[in-house]
């Protein structure tokens, strides 16, 4: 039985780590948190996802802070974060840090794998030349590659293992060994890429590609809600076409850890090459600028209503980047909720998701302290909603940051309803 060691259990490594382990795998989990490492050595998940608490049930993973238990590992898969500064430039502390970590382990013949999002040539310029301070030489001693990560956070339909997935290694030989390891555990196609760069490009381009269409639906939002023109209603006409259009849609912002962070490190990695991502810098700048349109959204019709933000009291629904998980990682509704605040609106926060950030226990506490809502985030609870609940409540305006709400039923009511380009 071969030895898997997993850097990172969080919302890569540990979905990981736990298919690995019912492929039979002998699997080892390293993570500088303490409490997570804890949990999962209880079999309790630290991810609210149902998928991860039932798969950590049936297998047996060990979980430690140290590093040392990587030494007799076969492979070892790199599956830290890679966030950005506050000026949006790449935060590569967690990969350098996770490479020195596991190089004084490395044994002869490990294969160690980044799946980390990162810019092109971070494996072979950043990490081999960390790992080779062993004496061990890179492609001959020990194979290195890159296999992005594929996830998406509550997905049930297209789990971890149903995922196509890309490999590309420093040389031939770590590809091949990167490829078997894949086959083995996944029942989807593995693609081999001729280098790790090429493996590398590919998530970035995949992210940027969303990041961009995703702003070039927001941009026409804001220009069809000054003409009148529901959004909604133009993306099912233009769905109808069965080619060359593919459906996205806008909303108060784009969070994740994948298409508000991925961009920027193309942006940056290419500047050292002489270029400049024009096109990315102005789907960065439009998908930025959501949270504050949404916002403005709220203070054009309250004008509209001769009411003012300031004192106004408003419910934010949501604080997860997306519908039906736990995960804030870079959402819009916490800059949605400063804005509010700095503009002197009385906020109140719900999410079901993540009750020890909420104010308030339930649904109908949010809204029976309020006169507004904004919702951010389209979880289940929200989308079915009893809407003579907001009726109930004497709700004066619904903006609707998902556009997931029955425009058409909440207007019925008497209640004013905007969307984003609705």
């Amino acid at each position: 039985m071969k030895t898997l060691a997993v850097i990172g259990l969080g919302y890569v490594g540990l979905p990981l780590a736990i298919l690995s382990a019912k492929k039979r795998y002998n699997v080892i989990g390293i993570d500088i948190a303490k409490d997570k490492v804890e949990k999962v050595n209880k079999k309790i998940s630290p991810i609210d996802d149902d998928s991860i608490k039932e798969g950590l049930k049936s297998v047996k993973i060990l979980a430690a802070t140290d590093f040392s238990l990587v030494k007799g590992a076969d492979i070892i898969a790199i599956c830290v974060p890679t966030p950005v500064t506050k000026k949006h430039l790449p935060d590569m502390s967690f990969v350098e840090n996770a490479t020195k970590s596991i190089t004084p382990y490395i044994k002869k013949g490990a294969l160690v794998i980044l799946e980390s999002t990162v810019h092109p040539g971070t494996t072979d310029e950043i990490m081999q030349p960390i790992l080779e301070k062993n004496n061990l030489k890179a492609g001959i001693d020990f194979y290195l590659a890159h296999c992005p990560e594929r996830i998406d956070p509550g997905n049930k339909r297209w789990t971890i293992e149903k995922i196509p997935r890309v490999v590309g290694g420093i040389n031939g030989e770590s590809t091949k060994k990167t490829a078997e390891f894949y086959r083995s555990i996944i029942d989807a196609s593995v693609l081999e890429l001729k280098s790790s760069k090429e493996a590398e490009a590919t998530k970035i381009m995949e992210n940027a590609f969303r990041d961009i269409n995703i702003a070039f639906m927001n941009e026409m939002a804001k220009s069809f809600d000054k003409q009148g023109i529901d959004i909604i209603d133009v993306i099912k006409g233009a769905s109808t076409k069965p080619f060359a259009f593919l459906p996205h849609y806008p909303g108060c912002g784009v969070g994740g850890h994948c298409i508000s962070v991925d961009p920027y490190y193309l942006i940056d990695n290419a500047k050292n090459y002489g270029f400049d991502h024009e096109f990315l810098l102005l789907a960065r700048k439009i998908n930025n600028s959501m949270p504050e349109y949404t916002v403005e959204i709220l203070v054009h019709e309250l004008n509209k209503l001769g009411k003012s933000l300031k004192a106004a009291r408003v419910a934010v629904l949501g604080l997860a980047y997306k519908g039906n998980v736990d995960d804030t990682r870079e959402s819009p509704a916490f800059e949605i909720i400063d804005l509010l605040k700095k503009k002197g609106a009385l906020v109140t926060i719900y999410d079901p998701y993540l009750p020890n950030k909420s104010d308030v226990k339930t649904l109908n506490d949010a809204i029976s302290k309020v006169e507004y809502v904004v919702l951010t985030t389209d979880h289940n609870e929200f989308k079915a909603m009893d809407l003579n609940l907001l009726k109930k409540n004497k709700i004066m305006l619904v903006v609707d940051g998902r556009n997931c709400l029955d425009k058409d039923k909440i207007e019925a009511l008497g209640i004013k309803y905007k969307g984003i380009g609705r």
